[in-house]
C-alpha cells in the first residue's frame, strides 16, 4: 500500500483516509479470492470478536458456513465452550441448523425460540425427530399465544434430501414458492433447512471447515488462572484458533500467558498433526507486535479504543487510531513472517477494506455483528417498536462481574469499580440488513468491488497495490449518502 499524497506526521482513523482507483484487469468481483492473508486460511477475511454479547454457536455456525469464524468468549465456563464446540462441529455444511418445536409447545414459547433466524421460521418434529410441519411469522400473527403449535402449523412441506446440491434447492423453492426446504437423512430424520437466498449464498461463499470438513470455531483463553488447562481442554474439544485475550496484550503477563500455551498446543500438534493457531492481542504498536510474535503468538491482535463499547481512550488517554496502527504493526509482523488481525472500529463495508488494504490478515468485528438476529442476546423492542439487542463492553463492569464469578462478592465488587466499558447498549437491527449473513453480502461485495477498483486479484495484491489518500471531515461527509433529498 501507498499514500497518494504525503503521509501526515499524524495518525489516521479509517473516517481520515480514502483510496484512489488503479488501472484493472479484473473483469469481475467475483474473480476476487478473499482467502485471509494470517496463516489461517480462512476464504472470507472475517472474524467475530469474542463477546459475550455476540458470539456463540450459532453465531459460529452462520460465520463459518460463509468462510469465517466467530471466537467465543474466555467468559464462558469451560464445559459450555466443549459443548458449544461440539454442537458447531456436528452441524451441517450447507443447510442451516434449524430451530425445532414440538407440536404441542404453546406459539409463545415458539416465538420466543424463532427469534436466532432472520427468516423467523421453526421446524415442528415428532418424538423421533421427524419433521412434521413448520411455523412461521404468518402462522403466529394475531392467534392466541396459548395456543399449541400442532393447532396453527402448516404441514404442506418441501423436503429434500441432504445431499441435495444448492442449485436444485434453489429451483424447486421457485417452484413451490415454499420459504425454505426441510432436508432429512436416509431415516427421514431433520438435517437442516436452506432458504433460497441461502441456496444462493451456497454457490458464492465457501464455508470455512477443518481437515475433517467441519465448521472452524475459535475460543478465547485470559491471561489470568490456567491458561494451560484451558488450552487443553479446548483443544481437545476441537478449538480450531485459539485467542489469548486482554485490553491490554503488551504486558508480562500475556507474554507468560503465551509461554504456559505454545508448549500445549505443541505437544497436541505432535500427537495429532494438526498445528492450532494462537492469536494473542490486543497491541497497537510495532514493539508490541514483535514481542508476542516472539513469545509465541503466530497472530497478533491489533486495536485499542476503537471498539464501540470500548471507553479506554475516554478514560485513561491509552489507544491509537486504528488505520495508522494496522500499518506499523501489519508491517512488523511481515517482517518476522507474522501476521495481524485488524479488530474494532469497523463500521462500514469501506473500513474492512481499509483494514485489509493497510495489511490485516482478517478483520474482527464486534459491536456491528451484535444488532443481529445471530447474535447470543434476547431480541427486545423499544417503545417506538423497533429492534434492538443489548450488547456491553468485555472490559465493563458487567463483564468484569462475569468473570469474577469464582471469587468472593467484595473482590467482585472491588475489580467492578474499575471498568473500561460501556455495561448497556442498545445495538439497533437495521430493518434492511437485520441477519448477519446480510452484513457479510453488504461487506464482501464492498471488499471484492474495492479489489476490483484497486485492479487485484487477492488480498495479497490488494494490499500491494491499494493506493491510500488523506481527506478532511468534510471529504468523508461529501461521500456518505443522502437517505432524504437535501432539498
Amino acid at each position: 500500500m501507498r499514500f497518494l499524497n504525503q503521509q501526515p506526521a499524524y495518525d489516521l482513523t479509517y473516517n481520515d483516509v480514502f483510496m484512489a482507483p488503479n488501472r484493472s484487469s479484473v473483469k469481475s468481483r467475483h474473480d476476487v479470492d478473499l482467502t485471509s492473508r494470517d496463516g489461517i486460511d480462512l476464504p472470507l477475511p472475517l472474524v467475530v470478536a469474542n463477546m459475550t454479547a455476540i458470539s456463540g454457536r450459532r453465531m459460529a455456525e452462520t460465520i463459518a458456513r460463509r468462510g469465517g469464524i466467530a471466537v467465543l468468549p474466555q467468559d464462558i465456563p469451560v464445559d459450555v465452550v466443549q459443548q458449544a464446540i461440539g454442537r458447531v462441529k456436528r452441524a451441517p455444511i450447507a443447510f442451516e441448523t434449524p430451530v425445532t418445536v414440538s407440536p404441542s409447545m404453546t406459539v409463545g414459547e415458539e416465538m420466543a425460540l424463532v427469534n436466532k433466524r432472520a427468516h423467523g421460521v421453526a421446524v415442528v418434529v415428532d418424538e423421533q425427530n421427524h419433521p412434521i410441519g413448520v411455523i412461521g411469522p404468518a402462522q403466529t400473527e394475531g392467534v392466541d399465544r396459548f395456543l399449541q403449535v400442532h393447532d396453527v402449523m402448516l404441514t404442506d412441506l418441501t423436503v429434500v434430501d441432504q445431499h441435495t446440491e444448492p442449485q436444485q434447492v434453489f429451483e424447486i423453492l421457485d417452484t413451490t414458492r415454499h420459504k425454505l426446504t426441510i432436508a432429512v437423512d436416509d431415516d427421514k430424520k431433520l438435517v437442516g433447512v436452506m432458504t433460497a437466498k441461502g441456496a444462493v449464498r451456497c454457490g458464492i461463499y465457501k464455508p470455512a471447515v477443518d481437515a475433517q470438513g467441519r465448521l472452524r470455531i475459535g475460543t478465547a483463553i485470559g491471561i489470568s488462572g490456567d491458561a494451560a488447562a484451558r488450552a487443553e481442554a479446548l483443544l481437545g474439544a476441537g478449538a480450531d484458533v485459539l485467542v489469548m485475550d486482554t485490553a491490554h496484550g503488551h504486558q508480562e503477563r500475556m507474554i507468560g500467558a503465551l509461554g504456559q500455551v505454545r508448549p500445549v498446543r505443541d505437544a497436541y500438534a505432535d500427537r495429532t498433526g494438526i498445528r492450532i493457531p494462537i492469536v494473542a492481542g490486543n497491541v497497537v504498536t510495532a514493539q508490541g507486535t514483535l514481542d508476542l510474535l516472539d513469545a509465541g503468538a503466530d497472530v497478533v491482535k491489533v486495536g485499542v479504543g476503537p471498539g464501540a463499547m470500548c471507553t479506554t481512550r475516554m478514560q485513561t488517554g491509552v489507544g491509537r487510531p486504528q488505520f495508522s496502527a494496522v500499518i506499523e504493526c501489519s508491517e512488523a509482523a511481515a517482517s518476522v513472517g507474522g501476521a495481524i488481525w485488524a479488530d474494532g472500529g469497523v463500521r462500514h463495508p469501506r473500513d474492512v477494506a481499509l483494514a485489509l488494504a493497510g495489511g490485516a490478515g482478517s478483520v474482527m468485528i464486534g459491536s456491528w455483528f451484535a444488532g443481529t438476529y445471530e447474535s447470543t442476546g434476547a431480541l427486545l423492542v423499544d417503545p417506538e417498536g423497533r429492534s434492538y439487542k443489548e450488547s456491553f463492553g468485555m472490559a465493563s463492569a458487567r463483564a468484569v462481574r462475569n468473570r469474577t464469578r469464582q471469587q468472593s462478592s467484595y473482590e467482585r465488587a472491588r475489580a467492578a469499580l474499575f471498568e473500561e466499558g460501556i455495561s448497556s447498549s442498545r445495538m439497533y437491527l437495521d430493518p434492511v440488513r437485520p441477519g448477519v449473513e446480510d452484513l457479510l453480502d453488504w461487506i464482501t461485495a464492498g471488499v471484492r468491488s474495492s479489489c476490483t477498483y484497486a485492479g487485484a486479484r487477492s488480498l495479497g495484491e490488494f494490499h500491494e497495490k491499494a493506493v491510500v489518500g488523506v481527506q478532511s471531515p468534510s471529504g468523508y461527509e461529501e461521500g456518505r449518502p443522502l437517505p432524504v433529498s437535501w432539498a
